[in-house]
């Protein structure tokens, strides 16, 4: 069974987010316990896997995503990294747990995902969560059922940066994953932010896609109503992310690398 890892959210190899892929042939998927055991042997963030649907229908494939310790909702990298794979020059369709989300292509190798827009409420985030990031909070929003992340704004984007949080103790809430951000103070991006998902078995994911879905009508309530937003997410890999804001919908636009081509033996 062919196996890849793709680099999503950049243009050049062992940047942006790395993500499993296993296109599977037949016509439904195998067993949970298996697609976990790959996503832990693989050991990124996310690995996806997919089957071909029938034809005529609302979707071409059937997609779910697993970090290595749980299965999730909504993945962006993943999503970007398996329409790289399928190749594709026009746009694929996929079922999944979030609706039926879709990846356009076009001729420069550009993918846009649609994905659904975040629901932000307003939240009362526990103060051991802030201990744990060492941060004094500007705001603090939910991102809603498809991500259950918590969105936390902070001062500036130095702020961001310099966080060194403990994980082990984040790993302890029940949300996804905790989003950082704060407006850029560097050129060529509008925000920044981190992402941190050690309850979902992902220390600091490099480039969240899925967080982008909260943080684009985050960032265009406050940048002047703004639609079209390109957010740099600063991990150590880092990635930049160009969003836009279409109501309920929120598209993602980044460019993908394959890194490793192989067998999957099992």
């Amino acid at each position: 069974m062919r196996i890849r890892i793709i680099d999503a959210f950049t243009d050049r190899p062992f940047a942006g987010n790395p993500a499993g892929v296993v296109v599977l042939d037949g016509p439904e998927f195998p067993g949970e316990e298996w697609m976990q055991a790959v996503a832990a042997e693989v050991n990124l963030s996310e690995t996806a896997f997919l089957h071909p649907l029938p034809p005529g229908g609302d979707a071409d494939y059937a997609l779910r995503w697993f970090t290595p310790a749980v299965e999730v909702a909504l993945c962006g990298h993943a999503t970007l990294a398996t329409a790289h794979a399928l190749e594709s020059k026009g746009v694929v369709r996929f079922a999944t747990r979030s609706g039926i989300l879709t990846a356009s292509t076009d001729g420069e190798g550009w993918i846009t995902l649609d994905f659904p827009t975040a629901p932000l409420s307003p939240f009362q985030a526990d103060p051991r969560v802030l201990d744990a990031l060492g941060v004094t909070p500007l705001s603090v929003h939910h991102t809603g059922p498809n991500t259950d992340d918590l969105l936390i704004e902070v001062l500036d984007e130095e702020a961001v940066r310099s966080l060194t949080p403990d994980l082990t103790a984040l790993a302890t809430f029940e949300n996804r994953g905790v989003v950082v951000t704060a407006r850029a103070s560097g050129e060529g991006y509008d925000f920044v932010s981190r992402f941190f998902g050690a309850a979902a078995g992902v220390g600091e994911d490099p480039v969240t896609g899925s967080a982008h879905t909260a943080l684009a009508p985050f960032w265009s309530a406050r940048l002047g109503g703004r639609t079209e937003l390109v957010g740099y997410q600063a991990s150590p890999r880092g990635g930049y992310v160009r969003v836009s804001l279409r109501d309920d919908r929120t598209l993602l636009t980044g460019k993908a690398v394959t890194v490793i081509d192989g067998t999957l033996h099992t």
